[in-house]
């Protein structure tokens, strides 16, 4: 049977609510039997904090995006990677409209993701990043599923993300956890440039 550690905080506010006091907040994720094979390569006491990008745990993730960033597409969209990290004030992924969300393993974040509101019921999702190491274990799905979550928990009804052309692992995670692609999937990638995606979570609740 799974076994549930047990998460440590109280529930955030919905959009528009008062004041978050408790930051950074634990929640909890399900440790699946090791014989899954089909199922995220996880520890006893892996767990989910919602925080925001000020919190020193959410450093090493925007430092390494931007150097992955960089190492990706260089100059190709005019501007370096450092301008992405920084285009959106950290108000932006601070609860109750925005968050990160990090899954945390002896303390250090191994992977995560961050969304931000756009409208009343959209938010978009930025930020997915997995250490290095920690890749190919079905972690960023984790990632993506916990963001969905809180934004259903905050009373969102849709989420958006987009991705970039030399980047074909996040858009095979985005296709195949149900999202739909904005754009013809039958063009190269290179020719979409960038892959806009919807989900509508009431749908895939």
């Amino acid at each position: 049977m799974p076994r549930t550690i047990t998460a440590r905080g109280k529930q955030r506010g919905s959009p528009g609510g008062g004041t978050i006091n408790i930051r950074p907040q634990e929640r909890s994720i399900i440790v699946t039997q090791p014989g899954n094979r089909s199922a995220p390569t996880l520890q006893p006491g892996d767990r989910f904090v919602h925080t925001d990008p000020l919190d020193p745990l959410v450093a090493p993730l925007l430092e390494d995006l931007e150097r992955e960033y960089d190492g990706r597409y260089g100059t190709m969209f005019g501007e370096p990677a450092a301008a992405e990290i920084s285009r959106y004030p950290a108000e932006a992924f601070t609860a109750p409209g925005g968050t990160f969300a990090l899954l945390l393993r002896g303390g250090a974040a191994i992977s995560g993701g961050a969304f931000m509101t756009i409208d009343e019921s959209t938010v978009e999702v930025k930020r997915m990043w997995t250490h290095v190491d920690h890749r190919g274990q079905g972690l960023a799905r984790l990632v993506l599923a916990e963001l969905e979550a809180e934004a259903r928990r905050r009373g969102f009804r849709t989420v958006v993300l987009s991705t970039g052309p030399r980047q074909p692992e996040a858009v095979r995670l985005y296709l195949a956890t149900g999202y739909t692609p904005l754009f013809d999937p039958a063009l190269s990638a290179e020719a979409i440039v960038i892959h806009s995606f919807t989900k509508d979570l009431e749908g895939a609740a």
